[in-house]
């Protein structure tokens, strides 16, 4: 039986905003009972992590990028760091964050980081340290902080508030033994009663595992959906500062969008293959196994039901759920006259992108071309072309910059669908250089030039949305 409790994630662009979020989601009106049974894991406030690691956006090297390189440089941006989330404290004085208690935390730990690292140096300096042996820890360590930080000012700001709130801190802070990541978890929630406390637990996880080189930038929501797990949580609610809506309404606008009132797992997977942050796709996984459903609501927009993420909902009539794409791809075609007929030629290929650890988002085929999509942003990309130029040299290997454009949705039994598609980017003068269609029909994809690409989206948002929308449910 699941359990009466929540376990619901914050992300750090709403966590920035604290005051507000403490308004909308946290207590939202409630008092007495009514502010329990929910666990609430929050991410590192809004370019903390962008300090610490690199900027997600821009590649711009933080602290773990600076000491991987070696020199000094890494001190400078540790104490920007530092500065930063400083700053933060000042900025929830108002709220009733107790400075001197949340500046003294902040420099125990960049303080501890820092000494950590110059010890790194000093080891290393005498070459018989392997950086493959210590920097995966270096990231690993560097990520908890920011979450450890969040986490901590968040319980103390509820506390003045009279909220029996509960700094759950899952980072290890110079804890010596390290547990399976269930194991962790189980061990720091094992005394609490979530019907009279809240635990503000962080997104970040010491594991044995090790939560970063496995899932990288997006551990905070693997944290979440394994508490939901191993809690036997009713729902799992992820707040962002948007609404999961059938278009970007920064693109479309905000008047033409409509919010995606239900859709199912399946569909998760789709969005994060195009590389939305509905959710992480493994974490995703996690909670469809259990049956544990995810909502997704706008933390600003409290009164809202937001998204259901469920195991077997299906639109009961044909509907788009979204469209949006990725700017990022590039094709890679391999064009053989000798690939035709022969088997295991598409094996090899696929070889040279596994052994590169390179994700394929689309892929077509004919008698002696295949073209795989992949995101530009792969550090191995140089490298895997280098690869199959030497394991197929007679054949012509091509490199080109597009944009997939996607139209998804759980029924899009529409008739004529392509061809409507077709015609509103032909009505725009927007080329498709190649599309894909699975047999399922919950994704269709365009990929065409990339100056083209908003104008593709609004074409077909246009075309889907706005003039045919016959689920007349939707709350927008």
């Amino acid at each position: 039986m699941p359990g009466q409790h929540t376990v619901e994630k914050i992300g750090g662009t709403s966590m920035s905003d604290f005051g507000k979020i403490m308004d909308n989601v946290i207590i939202a009106g409630r008092s007495g009972k009514a502010l329990y049974n929910r666990i609430f894991v929050v991410s590192a406030y809004g370019g903390v992590t962008d300090l610490l690691l690199e900027n997600k956006k821009t590649g711009e090297a933080g602290v773990y990028a600076r000491f991987a390189r070696g020199g000094s440089q890494w001190e400078a941006k540790l104490e920007e760091t530092r500065q930063v989330m400083i700053q933060y404290n000042r900025s929830f004085a108002a709220i009733g964050l107790d400075q001197e208690l949340a500046d003294n935390f902040v420099n125990e730990r960049i303080t501890g980081i820092k000494a950590c690292l110059n010890d790194l140096m000093r080891l290393r300096s005498f070459g018989h340290f392997d950086p493959k042996d210590y920097l995966p820890a270096t990231r690993e360590f560097l990520s908890a902080a920011g979450e450890a930080h969040s986490a901590f000012n968040s319980a103390e700001i509820l506390k003045t508030r009279g909220i029996n709130a509960v700094f759950v801190d899952l980072t290890g802070w110079k804890e010596t033994q390290s547990h399976p990541m269930d194991r962790a978890i189980s061990l720091a929630f094992k005394d609490l009663n979530f019907a009279a406390c809240m635990p503000i637990v962080t997104g970040y996880v010491k594991c044995t595992e090790g939560i970063m080189n496995h899932f990288n930038r997006g551990y905070s929501e693997i944290t979440f959906s394994k508490l939901a797990v191993l809690t036997d949580a009713r729902e799992g609610i992820i707040h962002k500062e948007y609404h999961l809506c059938t278009a970007d309404p920064k693109l479309v606008g905000v008047d033409k969008v409509k919010v995606i009132g239900n859709t199912n797992f399946d569909i998760a997977d789709q969005l994060s293959d195009m590389d939305m942050e509905a959710i992480h796709s493994k974490a995703a996984k996690l909670m469809e196994m259990k049956n544990i459903s995810i909502r997704i609501k706008n933390a600003f927009d409290p009164e809202h039901p937001g998204t259901l993420i469920s195991r077997d909902f299906v639109s009961d009539h044909p509907r788009v759920d979204m469209i949006c794409g990725r700017r990022d791809i590039i094709a890679i075609e391999v064009f053989d006259p000798e690939m035709v007929g022969v088997s295991g030629y598409d094996y090899r290929l696929l070889k040279s992108f596994a052994d590169c650890n390179i994700n394929i988002i689309a892929k077509n085929t004919n008698a002696n071309t295949i073209t795989h999509y992949i995101s530009e942003k792969n550090p191995e990309l140089d490298k895997c072309v280098a690869g199959l130029e030497k394991t197929f040299p007679a054949a012509k290997i091509s490199l080109y910059q597009v944009a997939i454009v996607a139209v998804i949705g759980s029924n899009m039994n529409i008739p004529g669908f392509l061809s409507r598609a077709a015609g509103a980017l032909f009505h725009q003068n927007i080329n498709v250089l190649a599309l894909t269609q699975c047999m399922r029909q919950v994704n269709m994809q365009f990929i065409i030039d990339r100056s083209r690409f908003d104008e593709a989206q609004i074409a077909l948002h246009r075309e889907f949305v706005e003039l045919d929308d016959p689920d007349k449910s939707r709350r927008y």
